[in-house]
């Protein structure tokens, strides 16, 4: 039997606030343990919380960026369970009245065909919520330590419809998301500070049906890479023990990165099992259309349409421009580069490929880039106007890296200008023609890749200064002479 996947993801993004969600404790990452901490999320008794205006303004700013009904009138509500990283009891969160309610979100990934696809992916909710605190275990022979800086941290919990179906769109989903949260500046969505996290709920289906099946949540996945493998793996595990006469239960799983599979951690969940019931420390409240208009005017350009204003202005092909747009700071740079007069296609493929690999090497960001966008503008410039040849720039760009020079200082300085003095080019052709009889007469016989040899050997003979166009063209002219 054929089956279907059924895969909708739960997203936890921290919004960029300095204070916590109910109390002016600092969300600063990597402070000392159990130090941001206060009576009201510490949950002393007699303690009262107050909502964050920021936090809400940037909840409702990803609500209409993901195109969902901002609600009019919202509250919260108490989610009630026992674990030690929560210091109240109960978790403040929002249930049956949440501040964004349905939206979309589109999504562009290859199939296994490898054709590029476009998806719409429905968004139940995103709703706003207090983080939990962080367990210890490692190391600890007798219990585990608590660290209660967490706890408080505002947090939108983006819920999509269980529309995706394998595992590239997940990681297609995520992408995207990440980068419009980017665009909005209301999170770093650094993964390895707990600022990103993402939990998967996947079922399998025979196809053809249209009733849900049963579902696994997978927890403990750590990169977009770890989720789209944590994934397919369970589409597999779950595919592989329906085949086999085994029942799958709902439960809660925990993907191991190191074994490359996913455990059973617990069963899981129903609403009913936590007891929600409004939090009467806070009241209902509303917000008005004007606030939401207000908000909406705030919006930034967002990649959909930073995509189609690429293609328009600098002819870039619809793959380069969905690329450079996905990373805010990556597109910000390009964008610096063809305004300090770069080519808009060459500068794109710089990027992609030498600037790209250098920054790889050195795990360096973009933001990170030891060579600013107008020196990699200038580089660009001095291969258009020919004083140097693409073959010598590439090995520029590594010394720009090291020194921070302009690419015009190191050719001053080196003397790398490109030769274009057609008598010298002229002599350089006829000393390889001479040195290289075979490939003359290959040429002569119709083997057109002969030319490439013998204007290897003059790039080579002139230690790359040659100009490559110039070279072809005496080449192509003295090897006809003699036909």
């Amino acid at each position: 039997m054929k089956y279907e996947a059924v895969i909708g993801l739960e997203v936890h993004v921290q919004l960029g606030t300095r204070s916590k969600l109910f109390c002016a404790c600092p969300t600063r990452f990597g402070c000392p343990p159990n130090h941001n901490t206060c009576p009201v999320c510490l949950g002393w008794p007699g303690s009262l919380p107050v909502l964050n205006e920021k936090a809400l303004r940037l909840a409702i700013k990803v609500g209409l960026a993901l195109e969902c009904r901002v609600a009019e009138r919202l509250k919260f509500d108490r989610k009630n369970y026992f674990y030690p990283d929560l210091p109240k009891a109960y978790q403040i969160s929002q249930y049956d009245m949440p501040v964004n309610g349905r939206g979309r979100l589109k999504i562009e990934f290859k199939d296994a065909a490898g054709s590029t696809q476009i998806r719409e992916i429905g968004i139940t909710r995103a709703h706003l919520e207090e983080d939990a605190g962080k367990l210890l275990h490692e190391g600890i022979r007798d219990g585990s330590l608590v660290d209660y800086n967490r706890a408080g941290v505002p947090l939108l919990e983006i819920v999509s419809e269980p529309d995706l179906r394998t595992p590239a769109e997940v990681y297609a989903y995520l992408v995207s998301l990440k980068s419009i949260l980017q665009y909005l500046e209301v999170s770093e969505c650094n993964m390895e500070k707990g600022e990103l996290r993402c939990d998967a709920n996947v079922s399998i289906r025979p196809e053809g049906q249209t009733s849900l099946g049963t579902k696994a949540e997978i927890k403990n996945m750590n990169s977009f890479k770890a989720v789209e493998k944590a994934v397919e793996y369970e589409i597999e595990r779950q595919v592989n023990a329906v085949d086999g006469g085994e029942r799958i239960v709902q439960e809660t799983r925990l993907w191991d990165e190191a074994k490359g599979r996913t455990f059973s951690m617990r069963s899981k969940e129903e609403a009913h099992d936590y007891r929600y019931f409004p939090e009467p420390d806070l009241v209902p409240f509303t917000i008005s259309r004007a606030q939401v208009e207000e908000i909406r005017k705030t919006l930034p350009e967002l990649p959909e349409i930073r995509t189609l204003r690429m293609i328009r202005d600098y002819s870039l092909s619809d793959y380069d421009a969905f690329l450079l747009a996905q990373e805010k700071p990556l597109a910000d740079y390009y964008e610096a580069c063809v305004a300090a007069k770069a080519n808009p296609k060459l500068a794109a493929n710089w990027i992609f490929s030498e600037l790209k690999a250098l920054l790889n090497e050195r795990r360096l960001a973009i933001t990170e880039s030891p060579v600013s966008s107008g020196d990699l503008a200038g580089l660009i410039r001095l291969i258009e106007d020919g004083t140097v040849s693409g073959k010598i720039a590439k090995e520029i760009l590594p010394e720009m890296f090291e020194t921070r020079k302009s690419a015009e200082a190191i050719v001053k300085d080196k003397g790398l200008v490109q030769v274009t003095d057609a008598s010298l080019i002229e002599a350089l052709a006829d000393q390889v023609l001479a040195a290289h009889p075979k490939s003359v007469a290959d040429f002569r016989a119709g083997k057109a890749q002969a030319l490439g040899f013998l204007v290897g050997q003059m790039m080579k003979e002139s230690k790359g200064k040659m100009n490559p166009k110039l070279a072809n063209e005496i080449l192509v002219k003295k090897l006809n002479v003699g036909c």
